[in-house]
Parts: structure tokens; sequence; C-alpha cells
């Protein structure tokens, strides 16, 4: 994210070359290259006309400080209109990290997360926001703690932090939700630089602290960053999947301007990544005592390691059934693990072409979540990048292989942006993923430099066209996208069960931001899924749903965007379909299960071994 850019156009063609060789040698492929690298190719003339070291500070990979064309479009755009009502809903709460002015260690500019969790079981999300901290005690500045809000209905919030159990302060990094012992209570886990915390919900408005029962206690010095809840092994119990980002020592890492890894465009700031020692990620297999034990060596999921590794994503990719894990790393290789189906992960990401982007360059990866933004059943990626970048498009094409779509489809028209959090969201329900991404610089010294680079930025909406592209419309939908921020974690969900879906965001040293979209929208159905024999909260299962002629899918997770947990439940847009013809439900057991016709404006929940089993014959 923040480390010198050594990529030299010879370091590009070295990487482009493995890569390219990399894939030829998949099954299938050897009689030419398939389009993820046949995109590199396209693109790989390019890298003559980068800088051979670009700026001594900035993101890795990019290079690009010139915006591209946009996806060419005629015909009528949406109305979007989002409004910020964070004082409003009673969203008292401050993100703190250390001088919000002169920051002096990495750790004071990465921000936290978002979760977004029922936690009291009355249908109403609730906002857990995550909190940093400051080195030294300040009796004359309040707490900086985590916070937890109460949703009362009417997009009102109260602070119960208190009376929740969750008062905790320290450097906290970002949270994810899951049902962890299939008791039907949402628990919660939250990562920090630091102790790590695993709290269960008692089913009282409380949690209790069982990091140390559960065998998750964490060294006091590890900087972990991202995790989900995931049935990796499909046994029915969540088990943990962890990212960590440096093994960062305070003592030990230089300050701003104290080497060359510690200036950006001329002037002094914070140090790293680059030239500190990266982390190794972990996964957490929980046995049927509630225990976890700690599988990363023995599932290869610490490996790569060395990494700066920030957002987790679950997603099945290859459509096999078994849940794969895909982390977005800064200034080095982006990995996806594809599961081996026997408790071992391979990173597959230089073979599926998720690992750099068209160019064969490492980038500087936040965010990224997964959805289907071209109407083909599979799962793509998108991932939020530093800036003099464009964020990364991934078009899953089968087989485990992934084509760089990001220039063509219409994402290299803004190069400034430091993207953190993410979703691909259908914010006009007209049954096609759009994108909305968070945006916010890590050095408060940009606003000095000059340039179209601000320590607080807008954020970016991104219209999918349905024909293969997106269009920026990110100017005309409303004061809520266009009001400048550092923004940091985002999560994505409906919080007033009106079928539309909100944003909290999560500023860097600042209030959050409650982001409600007040334009008039199509026909939408949300599905909650109730786990049986799979774990609780449905997490791995696929939903596929027909309406007319839309065939949609989506797939049930936790964790993603960055550092944040969004609703758990599934939100499809129906366009003007009055009726859904058809719900089918692959659960995490691998079993299909299909569920009848019914209409739409509603929530559903589709509990495992009520619908229909499908023959094979039906797939």
């Amino acid at each position: 994210m923040f480390g010198q850019c050594l990529n030299s156009d010879l370091l590009a063609v070295a990487r482009f070359d493995m890569y390219a060789g990399l894939v030829r040698t998949r099954q299938g492929f050897q009689a030419g290259l398939p389009s993820t690298v046949a995109g590199a190719a396209l693109s790989i003339a390019a890298i003559a006309g980068f800088p051979s070291t670009v700026a001594a500070q900035g993101m890795a990979g990019g290079g690009r400080t010139a915006a591209l064309p946009g996806f060419r479009f005629e015909g009528a755009l949406p109305v979007i209109q989002y409004h910020d009502v964070a004082n409003d809903a009673g969203l008292s709460f401050r993100h703190v990290a250390a001088d919000p002015v002169h920051k002096q260690y990495i750790i004071e500019t990465t921000g936290s997360g978002v979760a977004l969790i029922d936690f009291d079981q009355d249908a109403l999300l609730d906002i857990f926001l995550v909190n940093g901290s400051r080195w030294e005690a300040d009796s004359s500045k309040p707490l900086s703690s985590n916070r937890l809000f109460r949703n009362l209905g009417g997009l009102k919030f109260e602070d119960v932090t208190e009376s929740a159990g969750l008062i905790r302060s320290g450097w906290g990094q970002g949270a994810c939700v899951g049902d962890y012992d299939n008791d039907g209570k949402p628990d919660l886990f939250v990562t920090a630089y630091g102790a790590n915390v695993l709290y269960r919900n008692r089913g009282d408005g409380s949690f209790e602290d069982v990091s140390e029962r559960a065998r998750l206690a964490t060294d006091d010095r590890r900087w972990s960053t991202g995790c989900a809840f995931l049935d990796y092994d499909r046994d029915g119990l969540l088990d943990l999947a962890l990212a960590n980002y440096i093994e960062f020592d305070r003592a030990t890492v230089p300050k701003p301007g104290e080497n060359e890894l510690c200036v950006h465009l001329g002037r002094p700031v914070v140090c790293g990544p680059r030239g500190l020692p990266g982390g190794r990620n972990a996964l957490y297999r929980q046995l049927p005592s509630r225990r976890f034990v700690d599988v990363s060596s023995q599932s290869g999921f610490d490996q790569p390691s060395g990494y700066y590794c920030f957002s987790v994503l679950t997603v099945d990719f290859d459509e096999d059934g078994w849940t794969d894990v895909y982390i977005a790393c800064d200034s080095t290789p982006s990995i996806l693990f594809r599961n081996n189906h026997d408790g071992t992960f391979s990173d597959e990401g230089l073979l599926s072409g998720t690992a750099l982007n068209a160019d064969g360059r490492e980038q500087g990866g936040m965010g990224a979540d997964a959805g289907d933004f071209d109407g083909d059943g599979r799962m793509d990626l998108v991932k939020t990048n530093f800036a003099d970048d464009i964020p990364s498009l991934y078009r899953n094409e089968g087989d485990g292989l992934f084509a760089d779509l990001t220039i063509p489809a219409g994402l290299g028209v803004n190069t400034h942006f430091v993207g953190w959090g993410v979703a691909f969201l259908d914010v006009d329900h007209d049954g096609r993923q759009d994108l909305f991404m968070v945006n916010g610089h890590v050095y408060p010294e940009v606003d000095k430099v000059g340039g179209k680079s601000r320590f607080r930025q807008t954020k970016n909406v991104y219209w999918n066209t349905g024909q293969g592209g997106f269009v920026d419309v990110s100017e005309q939908s409303g004061p809520g996208v266009n009001a400048p921020e550092s923004a940091r974690g985002a999560a994505f969900g409906d919080l007033d069960n009106d079928g539309d879906i909100e944003v909290v965001v999560n500023n860097l040293d600042a209030s959050p931001s409650l982001l409600v979209n007040r334009a008039r929208k199509a026909r939408w159905l949300q599905v909650r899924l109730r786990g049986v024999e799979s774990n609780r909260d449905g997490l791995g299962s696929v939903v596929r749903l027909r309406a007319g002629e839309l065939s949609l899918v989506r797939e049930a997770r936790s964790g993603g965007s960055f550092l944040s947990s969004n609703d758990q439940r599934l939100h499809f847009g129906l366009g003007n379909n009055e009726r859904v013809n058809q719900v089918e439900v692959r659960w995490p057991t691998g079993k299909t299960e299909v569920y009848g016709s019914t209409r739409a404006d509603r929530q559903i929940t589709l509990v495992e071994g009520q619908g229909s089993p499908v023959s094979e014959d039906e797939h």
C-alpha cells in the first residue's frame, strides 16, 4: 500500500513470463494462452511506457497516473440518491488513530472495519464499529473503545456497548460475524494489533469473551486484519480464516523520512509496508468441543508467508462445492487458496490470474468482494487498490481461471483514489450487480503536494450496463457519495428491512457514515438461510434464483469488503418481476434443494431439508 514501488520494466516482464508459463502448464491449455493471459499479453506493451521506478512511496504495481477511456454506453442512466443520515440515526462514534494530522506509524493509517449483526434477534441489523487507539493515555479525552449500536427501527440507533460487555480499547482492525456454536445467536470475532477476541453471544443482550476457552488467544504483537468464518471441511462447524499484515514492532520501525521507504512525493511519511516483515496468515479448525485448533501449517494456509495481507473473502470460485479463500494483499501478490477437499489449500493466485494485474504487476490490494457481474452464473472478483492505479475486476472464466477485465469493463477511469471497502451491490434492483467503493488516502501530507489526490476522498458508484461493462455514475449518486472522507471499512445491509441496501462506513479519525439510497427502485427479494445439517448460518451456500428472464446467483459468506462483515441475508434485485419462479440452494454439505415460487418485495427464510431435492438430470 505505502511501500516503495521498486518494479522495473524487466521485473514486470519476468513476472509476466513466469505467470504465462504457469498458466500454460494447466491441463487443457497447452495449445495456447487462455484469455486470462491473453489479456496480459495485450497490455504488456504498455509496460514500456511505465517509469522503471514509480514514486518512492506508493502502491506497488499500478503506475497509472492518467485515466483511461470509460465503457461506451448509450442509454438512460439510473437515478441514485445516497444521503448520509448517521447524525440523525444516533451513531455517536468517532474513530481514533493517534494524531489525525501527524501520522508516525503505518498502523495509524489503515483504519478499521464494520460488522452488521442482529445480536438481539429482533430482525433488525445492529452496527458494530471497530476503533483504533492512541499510544499514550490522555485523561482529557474519552476512551477509544469499539462500539455496538442497537437498531431501534426507523434507522435510529442507541449505544449499548457497555451493557453488551463490549467495552475494549486497543488497536482494533476488523470484525466478522458467525454463529460458531450453532445455537441460533450470531457471535462476533474482532481482530487487532495485539490480542484478537472471540465474543460469544449469550442471548440476553450481552457477550462474553471466550478467546481463551476457545483457544483463539493471540500474541500481543500480532497484527491481524481481515477475518471470515467458514466451514472449509464441511463438517457443519464454522472454522476461522485470518489474515495478518505486518510483524509490527513500534520500537524498531523507522520514523517518517528516515530512509527512502519513508518518503512519498518528496515528503516524509509513515514507513511501510515495504521494508517491514510481512505477516503469516492463519486458519483455525473448530472441534466438536467448541475449541479451535491452529491448522495453519498443516493446511498450507500460512504459505506463502511474508505477504502484506488485508481482506479475507470466502467463495467457491471453481464451483466444486468446497469453499475457497481469496486474500487481498498490499504491495505483494494476492492469494487465492483453492480448497483441496482434504483439509489443505493450494495457492493458485498466479495460476488463476488473480495474484497480479494484467501487466504482471503487484498491486496495493485492500478490499475485495465476489459477485456475478456478467450474469453467466460464476462468481467474479473485484479488488480495491492504492492510488496511481485502478481497481481490479477479474471475470471468472471457469476451470479456476480468471480474465482481468478492469480496463475493457470501464473501471480504468479513476486513478487518484485509494480504495478500501467494496461490494457488488444492485443499487437500482434491475437484477445486475453494480459496484460501490469507498476511498481515502493514507497520508495527510498528500494535501500539501498538489495534484488530484486528496486525503479525504469521495466514493465511487459504477453502474452495471448489462453490456459487459460499468459506467461511473458517482457524481450523480447523491451527496452521501460525494462527501469527502478518508473512508476505510464499509459494510452493506438492509438496516430498515425495506429491501434497499444501506452502507455503513468507518471513516479514519472521524465519525461514521450511514448512507441511504432514497431513489425509487424496482422489485427485490431477500433470502435468509438456516442450516440444519450444515452450519446454522448456511455460510458457503450458493443460492440460484429465476425470475422471468433473470437468472441470478449469490453466495452466503462472512467477512469481505475491507475488514468488515455484511448482512448475511442474500439480496436480489428483480427488475419488474413480481414473482420469483424458483429458488435453488446448494448447501455446504453439497446437497441441493429446490424451493418453490414466491412473490417479490419480501424476505424469505429457507431451512435446510424443507425443499425438494434435485435429481441428477435436473442440474
